[in-house]
């Protein structure tokens, strides 16, 4: 459900207002990129620069996900204990809010609890896994994270590579230290596939790069937070360039 504005712990001087950006923000509750839909602070002041994810502003107090049947997860806003935790849908550092089992310790970001079982735009289909045998196209590698394949199981991506290209490509852009556009970024993607199928054919080559390109699209934006068509187009454009 989304509320136009709303009161939240982790901000508690001001309101946080619905927006909506194709700009990369960081989340100030689970410390992780994001893009599209947020909440942000509603105050005048410009150094209130205050930003959460729709699930981390908007969480269930506990979830289950059909990965862990045996698991509850219980919504945190910081990750318990004193020692390092990571996600394990993606791998990543938690720092933030988080989705906690206390019985099995495992961890979840919100937007990582929260990313579809399946990604589908009518043309591409792609599955979440736990587990898969095959190689990720971004990395070459099996296993490590949560992994999107497509239906017909020739394309893979591990959630994990998918934050990676994101920090990889905004980290500077975020923190103002690239005087270059948005529109300049690329993920380099075709490369990335272009070297992984480098014993293919051309034309095989350029098929594989085309649905795997479309693939992280998705990944990209479910990532995020928002797994909608217009974040996938504006996150394509990143793609497509370089």
């Amino acid at each position: 459900m989304k509320y136009a504005e709303i009161s939240h712990f982790s901000h508690p001087k001001h309101n946080l207002k619905y927006d909506y950006t194709e700009k990369p923000f960081k989340c100030d509750g689970c410390n992780e990129v994001g893009i599209g839909s947020r909440y942000r602070c509603s105050s005048d002041d410009q150094s209130c620069d205050f930003d959460l994810h729709a699930h981390c502003a908007l969480p269930s107090a506990t979830i289950t996900h059909p990965f862990y049947k045996k698991c509850t997860f219980q919504f945190l806003a910081k990750p318990p204990g004193n020692e390092r935790r990571y996600c394990n849908a993606c791998q990543k550092d938690v720092s933030g809010f988080v989705y906690h089992c206390r019985a099995c310790g495992f961890d979840l970001h919100p937007c990582c609890a929260m990313l579809p079982m399946v990604l589908d735009d009518g043309d591409t289909k792609l599955f979440l896994y736990r587990k898969v045998s095959s190689s990720c196209h971004r990395c070459g590698r099996k296993g490590r994270s949560w992994s999107y394949r497509s239906s017909c199981k020739k394309y893979n991506l591990h959630v994990a590579c998918v934050r990676e290209m994101l920090v990889e490509n905004w980290r500077e852009l975020y923190k103002g230290q690239s005087g270059k556009s948005v529109e300049g970024k690329s993920l380099a993607l075709k490369n990335t596939l272009e070297h992984h199928h480098r014993s293919s054919s051309k034309g095989k080559v350029q098929k594989c790069c085309e649905i795997a390109g479309m693939a992280v699209q998705f990944v990209i934006s479910a990532v995020l937070g928002d797994p909608t068509a217009l974040i996938a187009g504006v996150v394509g454009s990143l793609i497509s360039r370089g």
